[in-house]
């Protein structure tokens, strides 16, 4: 047994860790900063982007970017950042339970699938200019947001630290300067509950004052087997409040915005351990041997919480001096997280973790932005990011005993410590060098450093490295407009991802050794097309994206169970991809939209140190592994009528989503090779940690009253209609367990609000 939990905490310290697209309609003219006042675009079709940190109609913009408006989140009872997936193509959005809040974000084929804080998430939130720096956190309410832009691929030169596969860069409401609010309530399946309030006050055109308060709590969609209730059950609050300053007769403002996020839920996981798994020699029969599809949602965890709070405050000055706009933005949060799990999923205390820990970040970023006269525009600016978090974490292994506090049952907790620091300075730039030619350039200087400590409460210190990490990422397209209704574009942009160092390493050596950056090369043509007299927009983008250096979890010899899991740089992928996109309005009150997204990806080269079946540690060669969160196709089509009443309209919407199969975790399928000496080739992931094909099919209805000055809503709405049912991820344990999460099912519910 001593052999046995040894080998256990060597090989799972590893694991302690809808909707479619509608683009915004136009938006509002720009602000000394960047941001909107009151006067509508001349166009009604016209979409206005800050996608390159400037004001610009979405078709002149040559970048693959989807943008989606207030009114079409409301029409579809979107919750929160989750209802994004298939909004864009080739957009995928998971969400990760060992996490408050936390999501799994996958843009053509990049993904981060961790919430370990020791690396940054391959796809940037940006929520008001501030980039958060970890995965928890990013599944935001939809409530209070004004447009949200997917851009898709590298976008490191004006949107901060490693985003190496894209953006989703989300701007919330600013106060409007007046006396006015709106007030919703939802109630749906699994007694889900939610309340969402904004109100706004303003004393002039000089300060504006916004209160915003957020609510939401369900029962659960999980059903616990042992008990019979629901299990996985939440409750969460987002409020806080804005400020808006501008002062009469000048060319500055000052948003200063402070808010918390409180999250309390049931952390659960279902149990996909098979026979010849260790743990499935302790468990009930009908525990094990389960499948990936409806058996996912009964689960037979132990009693188990999450609790998380994070403060933020926001400050973003423009000033406008002459022909150049400065842009300031300032952001600090800070997070609190207590969060017990049980790992092994099932009704024997095998394996239970508590995990503590803090995390706080501070960002500071200057820009300004001017042009010199027609033919040539840019954007300049500084960036500084500062991180700091520490984790301690418990174990209750094998301990047969649910009331035992893991504080008591592990007397020599894991403490990890990490800090981080980044400079940057950049640039983006415009030059219409000849008739209906533009060359669009630019690049971004970023040095990183980091620390990190690893140690036990008993035995010590483990090791601790610190070091430094700098790169420059360019970028240069070319785009040509023979007319006002015709844009094609070529483009090259590198990407880059810091390095640093791991912290599950168990020897002194792995710990103060760095892993290095990881980059990507892309290279895109794309065409935006404006056709039948403007009706239809279609944007088609083809892109081939080489990647360098992977960061990978690998298995290598040391430490006191004889091997341990750090993260190396292994191997290089090749990605390929289209994408469409394209929305119709053939009449008055009609929009159609279709999505398509193509993915070809493959490893090369990626080699590393693994357990053989023979007990053996030899070279694993995984080249033949599909890269996780890359289904092969994936696309939507949606609808929505708005038709007008006596008493105000009706507003009916409906999206089909399908995401082909794709898998969730790097892992081992059929093995051939030489098992004593190596190498091992990997033919596959696990056949567990991959998804059913999902049809995904959504639909609301909504009724809107004019009531004096004011509107009034009422809307049903249903999500995942056809009930299709599996997994959003999965993972395997070195043949000693595996555990899943479930997707939403089948769900629906009424939502009730008023704007005055």
């Amino acid at each position: 047994m001593r052999f046995v939990r040894h080998a256990l905490l060597g090989a799972v310290s590893a694991t302690a860790m809808a909707g479619f697209a509608l683009p915004a309609l136009a938006q509002e003219a720009a602000s000394p900063g960047g941001e909107t006042d009151e006067a509508p675009a001349i166009d009604a079709n016209e979409i206005i982007v800050s996608a390159r940190r400037r004001d610009e109609s979405l078709q002149d913009t040559p970048v693959a970017i989807t943008a989606i408006n207030a009114a079409m989140l409301e029409n579809k009872a979107s919750t929160n950042i989750g209802d994004l997936q298939g909004a864009a193509p080739n957009l995928l959005i998971t969400q990760q339970n060992s996490g408050a809040q936390a999501a799994n974000l996958s843009i053509r084929g990049l993904t981060y699938a961790d919430i370990e804080k020791s690396q940054e998430p391959t796809v940037g939130v940006v929520v008001d200019g501030v980039f958060i720096g970890t995965n928890t956190g990013q599944l935001l309410d939809f409530f209070d947001i004004e447009q949200i832009e997917v851009l898709r691929g590298p976008q490191g030169t004006l949107f901060g630290r490693n985003t190496i596969g894209g953006v989703i860069n989300i701007k919330r409401t600013r106060p409007t300067m007046e006396t006015g609010g709106k007030i919703e309530a939802t109630y749906g399946k699994f007694d889900s509950k939610a309340l969402r309030t904004v109100l706004n006050f303003g004393i002039g055109d000089v300060l504006g004052v916004k209160g915003f308060y957020f609510h939401n709590e369900s029962d659960g969609f999980h059903r616990n087997g042992i008990t019979g209730k629901r299990a996985g059950g939440s409750e969460s609050d987002n409020y806080g409040v804005s400020f808006l300053v501008r002062p009469l007769e000048s060319d500055f403002d000052a948003l200063l915005t402070i808010e918390k996020q409180e999250q309390t839920f049931e952390p659960v996981n279902s149990n996909i351990a098979q026979t010849g798994e260790l743990f499935c020699l302790f468990e009930p029969a009908n525990e094990c041997n389960r499948n990936t599809t409806g058996d996912l949602y009964t689960v037979f965890n132990s009693p188990a919480i999450s609790k998380y709070d994070a403060p933020s405050a926001t400050l973003e000055m423009n000033a406008s001096l002459g022909a150049v706009k400065l842009t300031s933005v300032t952001g600090y949060r800070k997070s609190r997280e207590f969060q017990t799990q049980d790992f092994d999923a099932s009704s024997v205390d095998l394996y239970y973790t508590l995990r503590s820990q803090n995390y706080k970040q501070f960002s500071q970023e200057l820009r300004a932005a001017g042009d010199f006269g027609d033919a040539f525009d840019y954007v300049v600016g500084g960036y500084y990011f500062k991180s700091s978090y520490n984790l301690v974490q418990f174990t209750r292994l094998f301990a047969f005993n649910t009331a035992l506090d893991p504080r008591v049952a592990d007397t020599n907790a894991q403490s990890v410590n990490g800090d981080t620091k980044s400079y940057a300075v950049f640039g983006d730039f415009n030059w219409g060098f000849a008739e209906n030619f533009r060359l669009s350039f630019g690049g971004r200087y970023t040095h990183d450093r980091k620390k990190l400590r690893n140690a036990f409460a008993t035995t010590g210190l483990v090791g601790q490295g610190s070091g430094s990490f700098s790169k420059f990422t360019p970028k240069i397209g070319v785009d040509y407009r023979p007319n006002a209704n015709t844009m094609v574009y070529a483009s090259w942009s590198r990407g880059y991802r810091s390095g640093g160092f791991s912290p599950r390493a168990a020897t002194a050596l792995t710990a103060g050794v760095a892993y290095q950056p990881e980059t990507v090369d892309s290279y895109e043509v794309g065409a935006k097309l404006d056709l039948l007299d403007r009706m239809l927009q279609f944007n088609v983008a083809a892109f081939y994206s080489d990647y360098k250096d992977l960061q990978q979890n690998t298995t290598i010899p040391g430490g006191p169970t004889g091997n341990q899991t750090i993260t190396s740089n292994v191997g290089s992928a090749k990605i390929k991809g289209l994408e469409i996109d394209a929305t119709l309005r053939p009449t008055e009150g009609l929009r159609l939209t279709a999505t398509m997204g193509l993915l070809d990806s493959e490893f090369n080269g990626f080699i590393v140190g693994n357990i053989s079946p023979t007990g053996a540690l030899v070279p694993f060669n995984y080249s033949a592994n599909d890269p996780i969160y890359s289904p092969k196709v994936s696309g939507s089509l949606g609808a929505e009528y708005t038709a007008p009443t006596g008493f105000g309209e009706i507003v009916g919407s409906i999206g089909y989503r399908y995401i082909g199969r794709y898998d969730q975790q790097i892992s081992l399928g059929p093995l051939t090779g030489n098992f004593a000496t190596g190498p091992v080739s990997v033919n596959g992931n696990d056949p567990r940690v991959r998804t059913d094909r999902q049809n995904l099919l959504d639909a609301s209805l909504t009724a809107r009253f004019k009531l004096g000055g004011s509107e009034a809503y009422l809307t049903a709405f249903g999500r995942n209609l056809l009930d299709d049912r599996g997994t959003t991820a999965a993972f395997t344990v070195a043949g000693l367990w595996s555990f899943a999460s479930a997707r939403e099912p089948q769900t629906y519910g009424v939502t009730a609000g008023i704007k005055f």
